[in-house]
């Protein structure tokens, strides 16, 4: 039986998460698949994945949210095939930044102008949907560091926008 292998969180601070991997066993390891899971405004689930290559891992996940409950998972892939998940489970610290202020208006049928209020140099999400299912589940999305985007949509459709 292949055991999970160990998430250790070595340190966290607002940005950034550092954390090791091993296993516990004899069994020749070649890497590791990591996932790290947010929620983003209770709407939408973030993820990134990290392919890591080799046996003992410490790795650090930075470009995060300050005060944000992070999820990481992680399997092992051996010799003898794919380990069970391991989970662990960390919140960042300071102090979670205030949500933007977000204003849509319709330009013409088919393009939005979005523009909202918030800090400097940060990169923005922008998501949009027909439904709340959609918006939750596969939206329409795109990023930038500026205050306001034009977003091209399809016509004769209404649209939820979340920045």
């Amino acid at each position: 039986v292949i055991p999970p292998p160990v998430i250790h969180i070595e340190s966290y601070n607002e940005d950034s998460i550092s954390f090791s991997l091993k296993m516990t066993t004899s069994i020749k390891v070649s890497g590791y698949v990591v996932n790290i899971y947010w929620t983003f405004d209770t709407h939408r689930q973030e993820k990134r994945t990290l392919i890591i290559e080799g046996e003992k891992s410490v790795q650090k996940v930075a470009n995060l949210t300050a005060h944000t409950p992070y999820e990481i998972s992680a399997w092992a892939r051996t010799e003898l095939g794919d380990s069970p998940l391991s989970f662990v489970h960390v919140v960042t610290s300071g102090t979670r930044p205030a949500s933007p202020s977000l204003k849509a208006k319709a330009i013409n049928q088919t393009a939005v102008e979005c523009s909202w209020t918030g800090p400097r140099n940060v990169v923005y999400g922008i998501f949009y949907a027909t439904s709340f299912l959609e918006l939750y589940r596969s939206p329409h999305n795109t990023t930038t560091t500026s205050h306001n985007m034009t977003v091209l949509v399809q016509r004769d459709e209404q649209y939820l926008f979340l920045v």
